[in-house]
């Protein structure tokens, strides 16, 4: 049962969070009057980006951590929960896309993210259920999808060549891999570390993306 709630609830719950709101505001320029908020804190356009660019993106990693982690555990309502939250990320992640590159971006980029999420989630059911080849199978999908994605941020800034943006996508599977098999094994000081290893490569995505977005786009990301 729990198995097919994964496939469903990563793949089809939907939701605006405000997290996408500010990050929407974020990067279309500096917040006004009295917010507190990290983005607004940041003084030009250009690190307000790269501060909710790194926001997101790590948030990713936590959120997906804390989703393996209950399903292997066959914490079914933890997992719903997290579930639903990292959704809620993916959709505003592709709202930061969407404030800079447009609506069509946006609708482009959400289910080529969520996909890579669903390849998460095989291979977390098959290291739950022990089949081997279904973890194999879903590695594979998963280095095959970082050309996909490459290629889909080289088609909207050529500044961030295919075959980078592949290798960063790689290292983010291979350490969100990590964090799986760490739980699996109920290694927690492992999981956390790997968590931790994980969240921090985010940033080796999120810097080079909005640096990117600046150059290409100067006028409106000064700073």
């Amino acid at each position: 049962m729990l198995t097919s709630t994964m496939v469903k609830s990563v793949g089809t719950v939907a939701g605006v969070v405000v997290l996408a709101t500010g990050c929407a505001q974020s990067m279309a320029g500096p917040m006004s009057g009295g917010d507190t908020s990290m983005t607004a804190a940041s003084a030009t356009p250009a690190a307000s980006l790269r501060v909710a660019l790194n926001s997101l993106l790590g948030e990713h990693v936590i959120l997906a951590a804390a989703a393996t982690g209950a399903a292997l555990d066959g914490r079914d309502a933890e997992f719903k929960a997290a579930a639903g939250a990292l959704d809620a990320n993916s959709v505003a992640i592709s709202k930061a896309i969407g404030s800079v590159y447009g609506q069509g971006a946006e609708d482009a980029f959400l289910p080529l993210w969520r996909k890579h999420i669903g390849m998460v989630v095989d291979y977390t059911v098959g290291v739950a259920t022990s089949d081997k080849a279904k973890q194999d199978k879903a590695v594979a999908d998963l280095i095959m999808y970082t050309q996909d994605f490459g290629a889909f941020l080289q088609s909207a800034n050529p500044g961030l060549p295919k075959s980078v943006v592949a290798d960063l996508v790689k290292h983010h599977v291979v350490t969100l891999k990590e964090v799986i098999d760490a739980q699996a094994s109920k290694d927690q000081l492992r999981a956390y570390m790997a968590v931790r290893t994980a969240a921090s490569h985010m940033q080796q995505i999120a810097d080079p993306l909005a640096e990117a977005i600046v150059k290409q786009f100067p006028d409106k990301f000064s700073g």
